[in-house]
């Protein structure tokens, strides 16, 4: 197994829209199994993903799905795929896209990064 090494992450802040929230569960899976995650697949290697739900807080976002990407290209072949697939603009709208590269600071000036431990 190959150890994975994120250099870029992106914080996707998404909308539901009202097609998405009209679909049971069992078609929202079905929607992401069908054509979301097999357009990643077939497009954009060197990435992984985390969810988090927002609506309960925010009525501006509802979601912020977190990529991780090897590098910068990985990550645009993600954008690339999502783009081809109705999760883009159909099902959810992209509100914004935050990507930066963890402790670029302390990468650019040679200084260990300021963090907490908890």
């Amino acid at each position: 197994m190959t150890t994975f090494e994120a250099n870029v992450t992106a914080f996707m802040l998404v909308k539901t829209m009202p097609k998405w929230l009209a679909l049971t569960v069992p078609q929202r899976i079905e929607v992401m199994e069908t054509y979301v995650l097999p357009a990643i697949k077939a497009k954009a290697d060197g990435v992984r993903s985390r969810f988090y739900d927002t609506e309960f807080y925010s009525a501006r976002v509802t979601d912020i799905w977190v990529w991780e990407a090897r590098d910068h290209e990985s990550y645009q072949r993600l954008v690339d795929a999502l783009r081809d697939t109705p999760f883009w603009d159909d099902y959810f709208q992209v509100v914004e896209l935050l990507v930066g590269v963890e402790n670029g600071y302390a990468r650019n000036h040679g200084v260990d990064p300021i963090a907490t431990v908890g």
